[in-house]
């Protein structure tokens, strides 16, 4: 099976990094459809089996403008760093409902040397933080299985971005999940390297991981009265 990513796909964004201006990227932006973009969207036709296996709620939308793909290009309009790309390429499949609620979904990330799998919900509103924590502390058996299984843990981790110094006021000091009551963030991470990317079972490992992470998942739906 051919593979999606290659070398001049990790070799465009590694270029990308040390000439991040727009004049570059205009006289580059073919190598960036025939390598990043384009692929990617391949990528994503081709997981929607594979997703829909999973879950039916969550969608692999390959349309270059709307789906699953994010842009390309950095808002800079409040920030320090002007650069007007990122210097990688994502991808987010989404719950059906995510323009009406606040819901989980999967991340897919391709950076030279940093590419990653995500699940879960990230930078989450006060409300939404406190539905999952009370969730949390109400279902811990079920947190224990969807978050701490062993043969998750072996190949995903819990992040640890953004964590609180203490538990939050409100919340059980003795909990067993105590400092996952810390988390601003309710993602788990899977870091795969170059050779993955650009090899040719990318879609295998990434079919498995979507099944593998599927009880996280289902978990934080649940907590937001979500169907998985």
């Amino acid at each position: 099976m051919p593979a999606y990513f290659s070398d001049q796909s990790l070799r465009f964004l590694h270029n990308l990094s040390r000439h991040n201006e727009r004049d570059w990227f205009h006289a580059h932006r073919a190598d960036y459809e025939t390598h990043v973009r384009e692929p990617f969207q391949r990528l994503l036709a081709d997981l929607q089996p594979d997703l829909a296996a999973v879950s039916l709620q969550f969608r692999a939308d390959p349309r270059p403008v709307g789906g699953s793909l994010f842009r390309i290009h950095r808002d800079t309009r409040y920030a320090h760093d002007k650069s007007p790309y990122k210097r990688w390429q994502g991808a987010k499949l989404f719950h059906a409902r995510h323009r009406e609620v606040p819901t989980p979904s999967w991340y897919i990330h391709l950076q030279p040397g940093e590419n990653f799998l995500a699940a879960g919900i990230w930078h989450p509103e006060t409300p939404v933080l406190r539905r999952i924590r009370q969730f949390l502390v109400d279902n811990p058996q079920g947190w224990r299985r969807a978050a701490h299984d062993p043969a998750l843990q072996r190949r995903w981790r819990l992040s640890e971005d953004e964590m609180l110094v203490r538990v939050p006021r409100g919340y059980p000091e003795d909990f067993e999940f105590r400092d996952d009551l810390r988390r601003r963030n309710f993602v788990i991470v899977r870091a795969l390297d170059d050779a993955t990317m650009t090899g040719p079972r990318l879609r295998q490992t990434i079919a498995r991981e979507l099944a593998a992470t599927a009880p996280f998942m289902d978990y934080l739906c649940a907590a937001l009265d979500l169907e998985f």
